[in-house]
């Protein structure tokens, strides 16, 4: 039962990976990161630690970290700790959820670091299945996942759109399988932690996302948990400035990953020095990028071209309801195209290896930055009309694009590529793929 005063580093971006521990204290160590959170966190902690205390399999200690509350929280935290046992308070005078994690994860001298959040979304019955994997040795990071089929979600329209859009763009943008990056219920082992958070720039909201990300380019073995989950009314999460940070992460993480400044290879080895390497992709070989005939890869690329414009129909008719026609129209395209590139790529256009996805989606974007622009006139044109015009409009104008689309997909986009066949070729020896587990039906 101890309480903390830790202050950030001086860099709170460049995040700190916790020190060897010499004798665990305990085998899981909860994080429970909390600001302003003065009325919901004594209930949060006496639940919690009332259940683990009640046939939890593993031995736990609870860490509470305030992230610069102003409110009672910090007070509220400190009595907690002094008052049960195996649990400990932590107080920062920064927010950030990435910053609060890596600063307790840290300190920790457990086997395994989990995080919850303190409104108790997640049912506490998923953690042994969470924490199991880890303490076993079998897997390096475990997330619990809303999206699986076996997961019972009570939430909104709105999140669940949100949550299910942001997953879909990390598929088409940087190629990751996982299935849901920011659920708040989340484990990682405490050897892969030390080998993966020197290379966590993320201090916010993108840190989950960020850790998943370079795991799993890693090759180190992600394991999923269906969960039941019940959306709390009350988030305080800044749901457009969360957007915005998640995007410009998105794009920087791409952007190491592209020039090799994440030493992945050497990640693995770390945290996994006697597993053999994962098998390569079903195609090795030099990407067929012009297979089948013209006519076949027509229809391929107008079957996904309607299925994708019915989906940025769809999109938009949500979107508008949220924000401006412009900036739905923006968002349902970026979505849209995203879906759309990657299904052509496999397709319509025969690219199976993995070589190349990130340089083909940001040629994809520049293609979906001429769509932006024709759609984007036919709003202008007809502003002032009812939103069924300018749906209509819009998706008249997504038709127009879709000939040359195909044109610069075809001669542009998709074109052989010599890094493409050297990439593939290669790949039996200096790709590394995660093996994802999965707790149920996908």
């Amino acid at each position: 039962m101890t309480t903390d005063q830790t202050r950030p580093a001086t860099d709170p971006h460049r995040l700190r990976a916790p020190d060897p521990p010499q004798t665990p204290h305990s085998v899981l160590n909860i994080v429970i990161p909390v600001y302003n959170e003065e009325a919901s966190l004594a209930r949060a902690v006496t639940t919690t630690r009332s259940f683990l205390d009640n046939g939890f399999p593993f031995s736990t200690t609870i860490t509470i970290v305030d992230n610069a509350s102003t409110d009672g929280t910090w007070q509220v935290a400190g009595a907690l700790a002094e008052s049960l046992p195996s649990v400990r308070a932590v107080h920062l005078d920064q927010k950030g959820r990435g910053l609060a994690l890596a600063t307790a994860w840290s300190a920790a001298d457990a086997q395994v670091l989990a995080y919850m959040d303190v409104d108790l979304s997640t049912d506490l019955r998923a953690l042994a299945p969470l924490v199991a994997p880890l303490v076993s040795g079998h897997s390096d990071l475990a997330i619990g996942t809303r999206l699986s089929r076996t997961s019972r979600v009570k939430r909104g329209v709105k999140r669940e759109f949100i949550s299910r859009s942001y997953n879909l763009l990390l598929h088409g943008t940087l190629g990751v399988r996982f299935s849901d990056a920011q659920c708040g219920f989340k484990a990682i082992s405490a050897q892969a932690a030390r080998a993966l958070l020197p290379y966590v720039h993320d201090s916010q909201w993108f840190f989950d996302t960020e850790l998943l990300v370079i795991a799993e380019k890693a090759g180190l073995r992600i394991h999923e948990v269906p969960v039941d989950w019940v959306d709390d009314p009350d988030s305080r999460v800044d749901i457009p400035a969360t957007v915005r940070q998640d995007l410009g992460g998105i794009v920087r993480l791409g952007s190491e990953l592209v020039r090799g400044r994440i030493p992945l290879e050497t990640i693995r080895r770390t945290v996994r020095p006697g597993d053999p390497r994962a098998p390569a992709p079903t195609d090795a070989s030099a990407p067929e990028t012009q297979s089948g005939s013209l006519l076949r890869q027509l229809v391929r690329f107008g079957l996904i071209g309607v299925a994708s414009t019915a989906l940025y129909t769809v999109l938009l008719l949500m979107l508008q309801t949220m924000m401006s026609a412009q900036a739905a129209n923006l968002l349902a395209l970026l979505l849209s195209t995203i879906v759309n590139t990657q299904a052509n790529r496999r397709l319509t256009f025969g690219v199976r290896s993995r070589a190349g996805t990130l340089r083909h989606q940001g040629q994809g974007l520049l293609v979906f930055a001429l769509c932006w622009l024709l759609t984007s006139v036919a709003l202008s044109l007809t502003q002032g009309f009812s939103p069924l015009v300018q749906i209509v409009a819009a998706t008249v104008a997504n038709l127009v694009a879709t000939l040359l689309k195909f044109l610069l997909f075809r001669r542009w986009v998709f074109r052989p590529h010599p890094a493409d066949s050297t990439s593939a070729a290669n790949s039996n020896d200096r790709s590394s793929h995660p093996t994802i587990i999965s707790g149920g039906d996908k």
